[in-house]
């Protein structure tokens, strides 16, 4: 049973913050330091003085210093990249970087994240259904667990110096094994990656073995004085392949474990959020293992049944009730309902008895830290929107109107419902010719000719050569294309002064791809600032930020756009870029999309109508883009869609219904395509198992997809399903300045080859190449167009 001495959890709490700074401070002193601008200590003072101003401004919010409501969850990259190494599980491959104690210094840290010379670095996917990606952990059945850092300690300890107690936040046992990758032999340092696991292995078997180490890790925090600690078990809302049975079985003998090998005081209480869906099973799971206090999310998930509560025992139940991925308002009269009813099936008082606390549903990492520097947003916009500052508030005043009733925080109350009517009564966010567009699309809207027909067809135009090389899109954003952009948005540049510096631009891109001897070119994206920003901006229904900067991973950050109203799209968008870009050169050149599914993901999307008529509007806008490439005579199309795989549901019985309306909304955007015009699309890191049938349903010609880091893993998997149109698996990993050899290019070429029939193979890196510098990527792409030629003469 929950121990019934722990310390009372704060009445408002939240479950993580925005980590990079309000401008991006880490980002850039992070970068100065990858680049030998500045000395690891001067890294390390700016971290900590970043961390000071956190807790600052959360207590200045209204957070309290001293009861554990401000998380300790800081990283100078992953959260799950920091569990690794706080447990240990470094694999052998990086055994030089370790101390004489086994212990990683943060330049080591780093280079699991980056890679360094001939060593790979840690796969990189995507964290849960949102953007965010995270390292992931390589677990074998000899790997070694042990303490291996303090960062958890030493973070809490820094707080506790200025006044200000934490909770420390850590990835929890089962979620950190279900996020791990099965690998087999562990090589020696410098090696290539592990070889594949033994039959049947799952990290989850390591259980017993990595619990003493979450023990240790309790103990000392427990030492040090911290009342509570949060272990985010996000895994529990999710449908894995590994039965729902095991998966709780583990969760409970983790944290009977972690409840009863160490007691109060000499352990936190623990508190076991389950963010990102429902996981109303795992509640008393949990509560029954001795767990101090469960998280729920309110607004991915459903309040837990009166029959569930009843099995919660002492557990303080901690609700998310404010959105932590989103930025609309809360409706917080709505949110409150839902607490009331939580509260409903708990023992009498138990708000004011601190058995009901409330938070946000996720960290809110996922969003930008203040509406309030967005001068340039339009005030009405603006006062719609919640970025992390205003949902802090959101939870207080929803903290204070259920312990205080319904008058004790009545003005933010009245402001939030004043703010959702005058949004709601805006004429852009419904417009009746959007709509009759949308309920006109037809079943021959949605479909192309055969893939057969279409392939002799097009193979007839474009005469490409076996292993046909490419790029994904994007080439490198030099400080000059970044200034040209920024004085052009200032007024310091004319528009014909720009557009004669993004043509120089481009021609130069196009003069390096045909020395290289690249086979289908593109035009480099030098007036794009992000793939969906660069949409967004010239399409209603949408509005940019200035600082809204979110971190997708490590020091890459990105400006989500705000889709707030209907969509259209008033005129061509990159025909005349790509047009230009064509009239250089004889050789193919690939006019590029963002996908609808990708747009939606990487925005922040309306909340007031289902996501499949959002995306309908937006393939609706793609779609005239396409027609019109078409029509100007460009004969490739790519359309992006990265974010396919991101947003499946976690449980499975929501996935086919979201998989149907993605499918569709790009096949909006694409059928206007012609017989001949080839249509490709690409998808980045993520597990694709789960979405081969639907990528096959896109009907795209060509699929590039990731596969450098899991060195072609997923190829197995688009052959056994019969896959049999064009595929590009990315065989250089653009997430890492490695610049790889022609000897792994062509291995990894050959590897695809084994599983893809040599007419449907192409030959492209991972990901666009907008993040690298030019020093990387003109070696890289050199070695892989010598590498697919190396291949093509073996056919």
């Amino acid at each position: 049973m929950t121990d019934r001495t722990a310390p009372q959890l704060p009445a408002a709490t939240i479950l993580g913050y925005p980590r990079i700074g309000p401008r991006r401070e880490l980002k850039r002193v992070v970068e100065a330091f990858w680049a030998g601008h500045s000395e690891l200590d001067d890294l390390e003072a700016q971290a900590a003085e970043q961390r000071r101003s956190q807790r600052t401004r959360l207590v200045d919010l209204g957070l309290a210093p001293d009861d554990a409501s401000i998380p300790s969850d800081f990283s100078y990259y992953d959260q799950v990249l920091d569990a690794a190494v706080t447990l240990g599980a470094v694999p052998p491959r990086f055994a030089h970087l370790l101390d004489e104690d086994g212990a990683l210094d943060l330049p080591g840290y780093f280079t699991l994240a980056r890679g360094e010379g001939d060593v790979a670095p840690l796969e990189m996917t995507k964290w849960f259904d949102t953007n965010y990606h995270y390292l992931v952990p390589e677990i074998g059945p000899r790997t070694e667990f042990r303490l291996a850092d303090d960062r958890v300690l030493r973070l809490f300890l820094e707080g506790a110096t200025e006044g200000v107690t934490t909770r420390p936040v850590v990835v929890g046992p089962v979620t950190f094994l279900l996020l791990s990758k099965a690998v087999g032999e562990q090589h020696g340092e410098g090696a290539a990656p592990a070889t594949a696991p033994p039959a049947g292995f799952t990290p989850l078997d390591r259980l017993e073995d990595l619990l003493p180490v979450y023990v240790e890790l309790l103990r000392s925090l427990g030492r040090a004085g911290a009342p509570w600690v949060q272990l985010d078990e996000p895994a529990l809302a999710v449908d894995w392949d590994v039965p729902r049975e095991r998966v709780l079985a583990a969760a409970e003998r983790a944290y009977a474990v972690l409840a009863t090998e160490t007691t109060r005081p000499e352990r936190p209480a623990l508190f076991v959020p389950v963010p990102y869906g429902s996981a109303e099973d795992a509640l008393p799971v949990l509560a029954r293992a001795g767990v101090e206090a469960v998280g729920l999310d309110l607004v991915r998930g459903a309040a837990p049944s009166p029959e569930v509560l009843a099995q919660l025992g002492d557990a303080v139940v901690v609700a998310g009730a404010v959105d932590g991925r989103n930025v609309w308002r809360t409706d917080l009269d709505a949110a409150l309902a839902r607490l009331r009813e939580l509260e409903a099936g708990l023992p009498d008082g138990a708000a004011r008895d601190g058995r009901l606390c409330v938070t946000t549903s996720t960290s809110l990492q996922h969003v930008p830290y203040d509406v309030g520097a967005e001068r340039a947003l339009d005030p009405q916009l603006r006062s719609w929107l919640a970025f992390a500052d205003q949902k802090v508030e959101e939870v207080l005043a929803l903290a204070t109107a259920l312990t205080g009733g319904p008058g004790a925080a009545s003005e933010a109350f009245r402001t939030a419902a004043d703010r959702r009517r005058s949004r709601f009564e805006h004429p852009g966010v419904r417009r009746e010719d959007v709509r009759r567009r949308v309920a006109a699309i037809g079943e021959e809207d949605v479909t192309r000719a055969d893939f057969a027909e279409r392939a002799a067809a097009q193979a007839e135009v474009l005469d490409l050569p076996p292993l046909p090389t490419t790029t994904i899109g994007s080439f490198p954003q030099t400080s000059e294309i970044r200034s040209a952009r920024a004085r052009h948005r200032a007024g310091d540049l004319s528009e014909e002064e720009y557009t004669a510096a993004m043509r120089a631009e481009i021609e130069r891109v196009v003069r390096l791809q045909e020395e290289l001897g690249l086979d289908v070119l593109v035009h480099g994206e030098p007036e794009r600032n992000d793939m969906v920003q660069y949409f967004a901006e010239q399409l209603e229904g949408f509005a940019a930020t200035e600082h809204g900067w979110v971190q997708s991973y490590g020091t890459r950050c990105t400006r989500p756009s705000i889709l707030w109203g209907d969509v259209a799209r008033p005129a061509p968008i990159t025909v005349e870029w790509t047009r230009y870009a064509a009239s250089l050169t004889d050789k193919p050149v690939k006019g590029m999309l963002t996908g609808p599914v990708t747009i939606l993901a990487w925005s922040f999307v309306r909340d007031d109508q289902p996501p499949a008529d959002t995306a309908a509007q937006v393939a609706l806008a793609l779609r005239e883009e396409v027609a019109d490439l078409e029509a100007a005579g460009i004969g490739i199309i790519q359309v992006d869609e990265p974010a396919l795989r991101e947003l499946l549901p976690l449980r499975a019985e929501h996935r086919p219904a979201y998989l149907d309306w993605s499918v569709r909304a790009f096949r909006i955007a694409t059928a206007v395509a012609g017989l001949r015009t080839q249509v490709h699309t690409h998808l980045c890191y993520s597990e694709f198992g789960d979405v081969i049938d639907a990528i096959d349903a896109l009907d795209a010609d060509v699929t590039s997809i990731e596969a450098a880091r899991s060195r072609m893993e997923v190829l197995p998997e688009l052959h056994a399903a019969g896959f049999a149109r064009g595929v590009g698996p990315g065989v250089y990993d653009i997430h890492s300045p490695r610049v790889p050899s022609e000897d792994e290019v062509a291995e990894l070429v050959g590897l695809a080859a084994e599983s893809v029939h040599p007419r449907l193979l192409w030959v492209n890196p991972d990901c666009g190449l907008k993040t690298r510098r030019y020093e990387e990527v003109e070696p890289a792409l050199r070695r892989l167009v010598a590498a697919a030629g190396r291949v093509r003469a073996r056919l």
